[in-house]
């Protein structure tokens, strides 16, 4: 498969899980585009591939775990505080979207890595040896990674829901 069939076939793909991992369809944007744009010098080598999708997934999340975006996602971060605190109370009409945003939310409170794995797990229904390739670690890594992050997000809603009076 040449580069440009590969972008037509598969860059929603890349764009869905790169806006899930980053949090932020803007920055999910750049580093796709980055990304690609590195990929295509490579396509010989890529394309060549069992799997080239697989691959340059990869690289979309060693491009978010690098260090060259972590200063801009807690830039972006900020600025969703500040916007959250000003902007007025308005119901989202659009429930998938507000669905969306609301575990978008959640799953920001994570660590990269953990958000990255749950990401692929729940969002790409990857398995724990596809995410160990995708991220470059062990299985056992995966499988702590996903029971870490799973109990962030437990603890942290328990403490939102005890903090809105919400009992289970």
């Amino acid at each position: 498969m040449g580069f440009d069939q590969f972008v037509t076939d598969r860059l929603d793909r890349l764009l869905g899980y790169a806006t899930a991992i980053t949090c932020d369809k803007h920055l999910a944007q750049d580093i796709v585009q980055n990304v690609l744009l590195r990929a295509q010098g490579k396509w010989e080598r890529i394309g060549a591939m069992d799997a080239p999708y697989l691959y340059v997934k990869r690289m979309v999340t060693n491009d978010y775990l690098s260090w060259r975006h972590r200063k801009a996602a807690r830039e972006i971060a900020v600025e969703r505080g500040e916007l959250a605190r000003h902007a007025p109370a308005m119901a989202d009409p659009a429930d998938a979207h507000a669905e969306r945003d609301a575990m978008r939310a959640r799953i920001a409170v994570l660590p990269r890595k953990q958000r990255a794995a749950l990401v692929l797990r729940f969002y790409e229904d990857c398995s724990d040896t596809e995410i160990a390739q995708v991220l470059g670690c062990t299985e056992s890594t995966v499988r702590s990674q996903l029971s870490r992050a799973l109990q962030t997000l437990r603890t942290h809603e328990l403490a939102r829901s005890a903090t809105l009076g919400v009992h289970s």
